[in-house]
């Protein structure tokens, strides 16, 4: 297993190292976080101008074809930002959903504005908080003589409040779940960011909200198993950002411990500031070994979707662990909403749960390696 980065692959982490320096600088970052401000159409559209939008997609739906291993080198840096928006859950997450879901003639109506950054599909699957699974969709779709009628609530929808689509996850009076994409907009759409410690999130209520059959994906709105195959590409690439903000929390932090003077000394000298930064070390080494394990299995072709599991459970304990830690360390100055620590310690509680937390992770990583009859 090598995990040197090619050449092309450090000019793609250049690339976007020098678009957070002049986009994103701590400065501004720290008031977008604090605010809740955090999709800035501004960044998307640049994002959608030099190519990450829909970046492992193939060329003809507007996507650059990359390995899983190059998009995951971009969106580690964005990560140091950490860069706020649907970068990745439009841009990765809905693009490869609908890759994987829908039929030719859905792919190139939906695909191409989505990866200019001119279209943001935001899915909202589960309707349990703190649940994961399909076991979770409650959200019900009704057939009339038009099409069909949907009813629902989705309570924690990442970056929702950027979204001009919904990709919806939605059980029908049979039973089975589909997806479908429904135009943010639609009357009987209600949307409510949440307060609190979290950012980005928001409760999407669907009232009486009529869709067409021809929004349902593919031609019987897909299957959870067509989601499963879209995750198996996507959670590398937010394992690679949330081991990206690690890397910058164990930056900036290390740094605290050589300039900070205490009693005539830098704090480095003490020996519990010393444990706090050895153990986001071992939190950030954790998620990146996984993260990039699974990435060079998905590129040669190797089974790896117990490794997928894996490394998202790891990479969102890690950045959460990490923040932790490092507020031990920063004390007072980093609980300030003005200090890049704080804009990392809310949206790492926010990433532990997005998409499964670490715990129901690791149980489809064990149900992955010992299938149950």
């Amino acid at each position: 297993m090598d995990l040197s980065l090619s050449e092309t692959q450090e000019e793609f982490r250049k690339v976007a190292a020098d678009f957070v320096k002049a986009e994103v600088p701590a400065h501004q970052m720290t008031q977008w976080y604090k605010n809740k401000q955090t999709f800035q159409p501004q960044l998307v559209k640049k994002a959608g101008e030099i190519g990450w939008l829909g970046m492992m997609l193939p060329e003809q739906y507007g996507g650059s074809e990359v390995s899983a291993t190059d998009c995951a080198v971009v969106f580690e840096e964005l990560g140091r930002g950490p860069v706020p928006g649907p970068l990745f859950t439009s841009g990765i997450l809905a693009a490869q959903i609908i890759f994987e879901a829908c039929a030719e003639e859905q792919r190139k109506i939906l695909l191409p504005p989505l990866c200019k950054g001119e279209s943001i599909v935001v899915p909202a699957i589960t309707d349990k908080a703190a649940y994961w699974g399909q076991e979770a969709v409650e959200t019900r779709l009704s057939k009339t003589a038009s099409g069909y009628i949907m009813n629902g609530t989705k309570p924690f929808v990442f970056d929702a409040q950027a979204a001009t689509s919904f990709l919806c996850a939605a059980r029908t009076e049979e039973g089975k779940v589909v997806f479908l994409v429904i135009d943010a907009q639609s009357p009987g759409i209600t949307i409510t960011p949440h307060i609190g410690f979290l950012v980005s999130v928001a409760e999407v209520r669907f009232d009486k909200v009529a869709v067409p059959s021809s929004n349902l994906l593919g031609s019987s709105g897909a299957s959870w198993t067509t989601l499963q195959a879209a995750l198996d590409r996507a959670l590398p690439v937010l394992c690679a950002y949330q081991v990206g903000a690690s890397q910058e929390v164990f930056d900036i932090t290390c740094e605290y411990t050589r300039t900070r003077v205490v009693f005539g000394q830098p704090i480095g000298r003490f020996q519990r500031v010393q444990d706090h930064c050895v153990d986001i070390s071992i939190y950030l080494d954790q998620a990146r070994w996984a993260t990039y394990e699974t990435l060079w299995r998905l590129d040669s072709g190797m089974p790896a979707r117990a490794a997928v599991h894996e490394a998202k459970a790891i990479a969102s304990e890690g950045y959460y662990q990490a923040t932790n830690y490092a507020h031990m360390v920063w004390a007072g100055p980093g609980t300030d909403y003005g200090h890049p620590m704080m804009a990392h310690s809310v949206l790492a509680h926010t990433l532990y749960q997005y998409l499964g937390t670490p715990g129901q992770h690791k149980r489809l990583m064990m149900d992955s390696l010992f299938p149950r009859a």
